[in-house]
């Protein structure tokens, strides 16, 4: 526990921003039209697929367990992210389509 508090101390700016940045995300897409969700989750794809090379770059210089299971956590969570995202904008994209007499 005296870690985790010696962590906050050193780095109360940086844990600041990141509550912070939380708050502001949740109001910012709080406030989106439904219409829009779709398209937005299109191109949050692009800064998941960053997200994924940075987590692969943190687990190769990974130097203790802890930086090993974050790294592979945020591959995994940013490939479902991405993957989740290709599959509705591929169903929203096909909304558009005509529909084939049967």
């Amino acid at each position: 526990m005296e870690a985790i508090l010696e962590f906050f101390f050193t780095y109360r700016e940086a844990v600041f921003i990141v509550i912070l940045s939380i708050f502001l995300g949740v109001e910012v897409i709080a406030n989106v039209p439904a219409v829009l969700h779709t398209p937005l989750m299109s191109g949050a794809n692009a800064i998941h697929g960053v997200v994924i090379i940075g987590a692969i770059i943190v687990m190769g210089h990974a130097d203790n367990v802890l930086a090993l299971i974050l790294g592979f956590l945020a591959v995994v969570l940013g490939t479902l992210n991405v993957v989740g995202g290709f599959v509705v904008t591929d169903r929203m994209l096909d909304m558009f389509n005509k529909k084939r007499n049967k």
